[in-house]
């Protein structure tokens, strides 16, 4: 009797477990949706969002201080520098420069705090030199030497009371990681031991994040993960892929920033979206180049840091390339910079230049506050 009673169990356990296996294999596809929702207004940098400086700039990035004060560093072109075509930095530029603010408003320019010809070591002044007169990618002549320094973020580690710099060289020349001498986020600033005499990661876009635990990882371009040393002298560990959900056939991918919300890791990369014969956008690269048409930021999940982190979704479109901060309130917020290539640049009325973006999770998703930005720049600079 006993052994029936069971028995009329057993079909109902297994369709249950049917139904949370096929659940669980519908929560975790084997690949994220490559659909790039262009157009969405909700999803889009709202148009209320205006450059906060005028100052040429790429890869803009903001963080708050324990002093209260905003810092804004980023790609720039070196100041003064005269060009008879396009400003820009791909080819040369002299260091890298910050700006601060009590407010978001109003900046106030602190200077170049990291110089290639008075800060760098060896390895990170060499550039590649060039004939004087050889043509730029945009067409400008270079003076001769092809050496700039790109992406720089600043970040302050609570855990050891310390500001880092981390930015990367152009020329496939790899990123560093730079600490500051005196305690504060102008510097100076000087290698960290781990890349003294070569590049601490090979390739660009090098991020900071520092756990709630205290531990410090550096995020390597697109993919890849490294816990640091607890006195954040080197590496503790090589660099290794995150557990990713990807598209069928990958893009290329930059920009990424780690971050957490809701006790959950948060992947944030940068893709550009594609258009298909059909009228929509894919983030899948095409069998031929096509002309790009935005700069989008997708975002994936994880409950552990090295992942898995679930399927990407689109968070951000237009605002590539950026950081997460919070404000005094606990507010969120994006950095943007208007990247001037891509169908959508050529609508922009100025690129290259920073911007921030209200941002806020719906429903544990990201995506931008459209009403909190046409409040903050209805009254900017008036």
């Amino acid at each position: 009797m006993r052994l029936r009673k069971r028995l009329r169990f057993v079909p109902i356990v297994l369709f249950l477990s049917f139904c949370v296996c096929k659940a669980q294999t519908n929560r975790n596809p084997k690949f994220s949706d490559p659909k790039a929702p262009v157009g969405d207004p909700e999803l889009t940098v709202p148009g209320s969002v205006k450059p906060i400086l005028d100052v040429w700039m790429r890869d803009a990035y903001v963080t708050h201080g324990p002093d209260g004060y905003y810092y804004l560093t980023g790609t720039t072109a070196t100041p003064g520098r005269k060009f008879p075509g396009q400003v820009h930095c791909w080819d040369y530029n002299d260091g890298l420069y910050l700006w601060r603010s009590a407010d978001l408003e109003n900046w106030e320019a602190m200077g170049r705090i990291w110089s290639f010809d008075e800060d760098a070591a060896d390895w990170q002044k060499k550039g590649k030199p060039m004939k004087p007169g050889t043509q730029s990618v945009n067409g400008d002549p270079l003076d001769s030497m092809y050496r700039a320094v790109w992406a720089p973020e600043l970040h302050y580690i609570e855990s050891q009371q310390k500001w880092l710099l981390i930015a990367c060289l152009n020329g496939n020349q790899g990123s560093f990681v730079l600490e500051s001498t005196s305690g504060k986020p102008e510097g100076p600033y000087r290698n960290i031991p781990g890349n003294a005499q070569k590049a601490i990661f090979r390739n660009i876009d090098l991020s900071v994040f520092e756990d709630t635990d205290g531990k410090v990882y550096l995020i390597g371009h697109n993919h890849y993960i490294a816990r640091m040393k607890d006195d954040l002298s080197d590496i503790a560990e090589s660099f290794r892929p995150f557990d990713e959900t990807p598209y069928p056939k990958e893009p290329y991918i930059e920009g990424v920033w780690l971050d957490k919300h809701h006790g959950k890791y948060q992947l944030l990369q940068t893709v550009w979206s594609v258009p298909l014969a059909d009228g929509t956008y894919t983030y899948l690269p095409g069998e031929k180049p096509a002309a790009v048409h935005s700069y989008d930021v997708v975002v994936a999940e994880a409950d552990h840091i090295y992942g898995p982190y679930g399927p990407r979704y689109p968070a951000i479109l237009q605002g590539g390339h950026n950081n997460l901060f919070q404000d005094g309130d606990g507010n969120w917020w994006s950095t943007t910079f208007f990247n001037p290539r891509g169908v959508m640049g050529t609508k922009f009325p100025v690129t290259c230049r920073p911007a921030v973006v209200p941002v806020k999770w719906d429903n544990n998703r990201l995506k931008p506050d459209v009403e909190a930005s046409d409040d903050f720049y209805s009254t900017l600079n008036k």
